[in-house]
């Protein structure tokens, strides 16, 4: 089992950046498949980023690419999301969540654990 803990969410004008960071309990970080969702009022949670165990392969959504990008440190039990050129549409609560299955997904039913997740505010 893993916990999960979001931070370096807040409020940000329309161009700016921000890194979240998912820090992450237990000794077996490596081995699960890490992801970002994002969660709009009134809107489905969906998927933004994901990253293999070793960090060798990513996936964004087509709506961040260019803007955002996924890393990972596993001596630290760390993911992070970087985040540039944000805009209004990027405003949403962040999550990470950690799957365990053999390959990584888009998919938020295939991940297995949550954090509680920060929000991120982009003002026009």
């Amino acid at each position: 089992q893993v916990q999960l803990v979001e931070s370096g969410g807040g409020l940000v004008q329309a161009g700016g950046s921000l890194r979240l960071s998912c820090a992450a309990s237990g000794r077996t970080f490596s081995s699960y498949v890490m992801g970002w969702f994002r969660q709009a009022p009134g809107k489905e949670r969906e998927f933004v980023a994901a990253i293999t165990r070793g960090g060798a392969t990513t996936l964004l959504t087509d709506s961040v690419k260019g803007r955002f990008s996924i890393s990972r440190d596993n001596a630290k039990n760390t993911v992070y999301l970087q985040m540039n050129s944000l805009n209004a549409e990027d405003t949403a609560v962040y999550y990470c969540a950690a799957q365990s299955g053999p390959s990584y997904s888009r998919n938020r039913y295939d991940y297995d654990y949550w954090g509680q997740g920060t929000q991120v505010t982009v003002s026009p």
